[in-house]
């Protein structure tokens, strides 16, 4: 399917169709063998000037030219079109599934009804299905009985059903921006934990009242200093700890007490063993060690 120029592509109520919307109703649910069967099952690129649609594809494959972008679907998923939205389709012979064509008031009621935070049918984003395959399906269909069928509070189901369909949609919605803002999020997290760690690393303060001033649990702390940083977040508290050690050791002549007070050690033995276990020798080896380099050097 080549993309056409924006002027000659024609805007349809109904794909096909020369009537204005052709039924009493706020939607239409047909399925998809039944309009692109007549059709050789290929639907040109078109648009829709006030109606939003639902494509269901729960078994077979589609092809999809949304906005002169390509799209392949080979699993169970719903396909959002937004109103104006150019799209075409090429299906193969053996799809099932539906589409389920929304009227403009209608569109705001079901707005309404989630609240403005989402708005799920604003734009062209396919979701699949995953585990939801046959529950989605059964919704379609009972959305496609009671279409056509003519029995007491049709209506009233109908747009119940919709509404149901549409709050799973709203919900891949969320999930999906909250994924996206995810690795954003976290990187946020981690630089302000550096940035508290900078302030207080002198005053030993321990990593879960760090914690509590992002605003996060420890155990979500350490997962995003292991994800981003490789390692947990009281390592990195010790690695500012042991930087300042080196750089007190190198340039002052601080004894090991009054350092290990100097970075809020409470007992200069446990600031040796921190300094041994990360290091690999004591204090005091460092120290004679560059001292022994300086020598050699002069």
């Amino acid at each position: 399917m080549n993309k056409p120029d924006l002027p000659s592509i024609p805007v349809f109520k109904l794909y096909g169709e020369s009537l204005d919307w052709p039924t009493p109703d706020l939607l239409h649910c047909e399925t998809i063998s039944k309009r692109s069967r007549e059709h050789q099952w290929e639907i040109k690129p078109h648009r829709h000037a006030d109606l939003c649609q639902l494509l269901f594809v729960f078994k077979g494959q589609a092809e999809l030219e949304i906005e002169g972008k390509r799209t392949q679907l080979t699993q169970p998923a719903i396909q959002v079109l937004p109103p104006l939205s150019v799209h075409g389709f090429r299906f193969s012979e053996d799809v099932q599934g539906f589409v389920v064509t929304l009227a403009a008031p209608l569109i705001a009621h079901l707005q309404q009804q989630l609240g403005h935070s989402v708005n799920a049918l604003a734009q062209a984003e396919s979701y699949p299905a995953g585990e939801d395959g046959e529950y989605l399906n059964s919704l379609f269909s009972a959305l496609q009985n009671e279409y056509t069928s003519h029995q007491p509070a049709r209506e009233m189901l109908m747009h119940s059903l919709v509404s149901v369909i549409m709050v799973w949609v709203s919900r891949q919605v969320i999930q999906r921006h909250s994924a996206n803002q995810r690795p954003q999020r976290a990187r946020e997290y981690l630089n302000g934990y550096i940035q508290l760690v900078e302030e207080t690393y002198r005053q030993h303060v321990k990593v879960e009242d760090l914690a509590h001033r992002l605003g996060i649990s420890v155990s979500h702390l350490n997962g995003t200093c292991r994800e981003l940083a490789g390692q947990p977040a009281l390592q990195i508290m010790h690695e500012r700890q042991l930087l300042e050690a080196k750089r007190l050791l190198t340039y002052t002549s601080m004894t090991i007490y009054e350092m290990s007070d100097v970075l809020g050690f409470s007992d200069p033995t446990n600031f040796t063993r921190l300094f041994r276990r990360r290091v690999g020798i004591s204090p005091k080896a460092f120290r004679d060690r560059l001292k022994a380099d300086q020598d050699n050097e002069a």
